[in-house]
Parts: C-alpha cells; structure tokens; sequence
C-alpha cells in the first residue's frame, strides 16, 4: 500500500488516470443517455485542465521555494508529520515553503466569508427551488452536501494553519 501511496502522491500521470477514470465514472451516471465518447472526451477535458491547475501550482510553489516540483510533496509530508529537518539547506527550503503556504492561506483569508457565504446561498436557494417545485429531496441533499463541504474546507484550513505555524516555530527554535 505504501509503495501505491507514494507513486500516487508524486506522479502527476496517476492523479491523471485517477481523475479521468473518475470522470468517465460520473458522466456515465448522470449523462447515462449520452454517447460514450462524449463521457471520454468530457472526462478527458476536466481532466486536463484539474492537472494543468495542479502542474502550475506545483511549479510556482516550486520557483517560490527553490525546491524541485517532485521534493515538494516530500516537503509537504514533513511538515504534516512535524518532521524538522537537522540539515540547514532543508531547513531553509522547508521554512520558504512554510512562509509561501502561510502567506497563501493569509490571502486567502479575506475572501472566505464572502465564499462561505456564496455557498450558503446556494444551499438556501437549492432548498428553495425544492420546496416550491414540489420535490425537496434531491435539494435537501444538496443543501447539507455543500453545507458539508463548507465546513470540512474550514476544518482542513484550519488544521494547515496550525500545521504551518507549528513549523514555523519548530525552525525558529532550531534555526
């Protein structure tokens, strides 16, 4: 399982297959009277454009740090496992990374409440539409799904926050 994992978490081709067996997997249920070369090809397309997003994240992170884009997911292990690394080049790497993901979080910050909100009126606008179409179950469903989804985003964010700021002051200690 570990060796799965790993060649999971650093290949950029098996998030791709992942992703696009994913793909054709959802088409083909909700589109089930549609072609299926026309779920291949959607799959494919949402599939590109998720990687592509991924790929230019990693190397921005990646000319931000210093670090190369396949060591970042090493990095990011590290800082999850409180691991603070004795050598200084490392350390100086992972502090880099550390004040580029803080510094993105921070950013970020500002436009949550407007986000959180937005999600909240989608929630209460799909209840809406149920009750007065006469058929709340599948809005019912989607209202508590996106009011999940909401707060599961705030739980990770605040668990990174904390991740990063415990990092932060292990290096200073140590540094």
């Amino acid at each position: 399982m570990h060796t799965v994992k790993h060649w999971f978490s650093h290949s950029l081709a098996a998030q791709a297959l992942v992703l696009f067996v994913l793909g054709l997997g959802l088409a083909a249920v909700w589109r089930r009277d549609g072609h299926p070369a026309l779920w291949a090809v959607q799959s494919l397309v949402y599939t590109a454009v998720v990687i592509g997003v991924v790929a230019y994240q990693r190397r921005r992170t990646s000319r931000a740090t210093g670090a190369r884009p396949d060591t970042l997911v090493d990095l990011g292990r590290r800082i999850r496992h409180r691991e603070v690394p004795e050598d200084p080049e490392e350390r100086a790497v992972i502090s880099r990374l550390v004040e580029d993901q803080l510094g993105k979080l921070e950013r970020g910050s500002r436009w949550l409440p407007y986000w959180l909100g937005f999600m909240g009126l989608t929630a209460v606008g799909m209840l809406v539409l149920g009750v007065t179409t006469g058929s709340p179950a599948l809005p019912v469903v989607f209202g508590v799904g996106v009011i999940v989804f909401s707060c599961w985003l705030v739980w990770i964010r605040k668990r990174a926050i904390e991740r990063y700021q415990h990092m932060r002051s292990a290096l200073r200690e140590r540094g």
